[in-house]
């Protein structure tokens, strides 16, 4: 690489780096993206691929704590989130197969009831129809379970294959002429009247720097590192199945609303994805297989035996508030992290967003940056152990159903 230099440096080749670059390279900006492994190598290549609705937080939530101007104002923001990102596949990667259509599935009556009731908050408030309401015997119809006592289908949502959608943004950024450097492991970025982004190959110097490396931003700024902490999903594929239909009778993905939540969908190839289990830090379990197929064995009891043939997982940023971090951290330096589990299409918002106030029009920037986000207790030290107390309680709250 040696030294160049370019007007934008763009750390993380995942949808906020690769949304980030297209939309500069776009407006004409020499930008340059450095990845420490490959693109879409953390959460953005190797999540459920669901494109939902709103935040990590309901609505009424949201207008409770920052008013009801300002909870609007991010509504339309996730639904211009969700729109950006289906066109954006449709456009640059087609082979991603977006389809409409994200379920959540409630195991008890309580939960069934708030499912709707905030289905019917949104049509009334927001004026958002695209919620189907289902009882326990539509929602069996659909997804064969019977762990479930209810729930809902976004039809206004969506799902995707991830990795499919993060190397096509890349091959469209690359067209618009940004430069992609992968294998790339950026050591330290240092404030000046230019930026310098420092790593083994090589120095780039830059009007502007975007840190884009949400769970994986190890210390490159403090402000991300104190209000980002990393969690790791896990997912894995069964062998194709020889009927689908006995598993997922539509071409959905599905949520529970658990809080340590499990997620699937069907493959294009009739394998169940099934998403399930969390760890906070970077390490992950010695067996994915095993962690994951115990929930799948719990949702889908007719799938025990069912071979599974690729366990994975990815490491994504969660904050407090589970509402994303948008923050400058440095002179010229932008960062966006912590979708908190809403990263498809937050992500590749993210990227829309820093382009527009790198350009001048940093409006959606200063809302979103205004959010509020109280560091994680305990530092960077403790918090993990504190974090996984949090979640072992919450996990046994679902167990119990309370």
């Amino acid at each position: 690489m040696g030294g160049i230099s370019c007007d934008v440096c763009v750390i993380g080749a995942g949808f906020t780096g690769l949304s980030t670059a297209l939309h500069l390279a776009r407006k004409g900006f020499k930008v340059i993206v450095l990845e420490a492994h490959r693109v879409g190598f953390g959460a953005s290549g190797r999540n459920g691929g669901q494109v939902g609705s709103g935040w990590n937080q309901d609505q009424q939530k949201l207008e409770k704590q920052l008013g009801h101007d300002a909870a609007h104002r991010l509504w339309e923001m996730a639904q211009a989130a969700k729109k950006l990102t289906r066109n954006l596949a449709i456009q640059f990667a087609p082979d991603a197969g977006y389809n409409p259509g994200v379920a959540e599935a409630c195991f008890n009556d309580r939960d069934t009831i708030n499912s709707h009731a905030k289905a019917d908050y949104l049509k009334k408030n927001y004026d958002y129809s695209e919620i189907e309401c289902l009882d326990t015997g539509s929602l069996a119809d659909v997804i064969k379970s019977q762990a479930y006592s209810g729930g809902t289908i976004d039809w206004g949502a969506g799902h995707l294959h991830p990795l499919r959608y993060a190397f096509g943004l890349a091959k469209a950024a690359e067209a618009e002429g940004a430069i992609l450097y992968e294998a790339s492991l950026v050591k330290e970025v240092k404030n000046g009247s230019s930026n310098l982004v420092v790593t083994d190959l090589g120095e780039v110097k830059a009007e502007y720097v975007v840190h884009a490396t949400n769970g994986y931003h190890t210390n490159l700024n403090r402000n991300q590192a104190a209000h980002v902490m990393p969690i790791n999903n896990f997912l894995v594929a069964t062998e194709p199945l020889e009927d689908p239909r006995e598993i997922l009778t539509k071409n959905i993905a599905v949520a529970d609303n658990r809080f340590v939540l499990n997620y699937y969908k069907l493959s294009e190839d009739n394998r169940l994805i099934f998403g399930g289990g969390e760890s906070y830090g970077t390490k992950f379990p010695k067996d994915i297989f095993a962690k994951v197929r115990r929930p799948l064995t719990e949702i889908f009891p007719q799938l025990a035996d069912v071979n599974l043939t690729h366990a994975w997982g990815g490491t994504l940023g969660i904050t407090t508030t589970r509402l994303p971090l948008f923050a400058r951290v440095g002179k010229q330096q932008l960062a966006a992290a912590g979708y908190s589990g809403h990263g498809v299409a937050m992500a590749s918002f993210a990227g829309q967003v820093l382009a527009e106030t790198i350009a001048g029009n940093a409006s959606q920037f200063d809302l979103l940056s205004d959010l509020p986000h109280p560091a994680f207790p305990g530092g960077q030290t403790f918090r993990s152990p504190i974090m996984t107390l949090a979640m072992t309680w919450f996990s046994l709250r679902d167990r119990l159903g309370i």
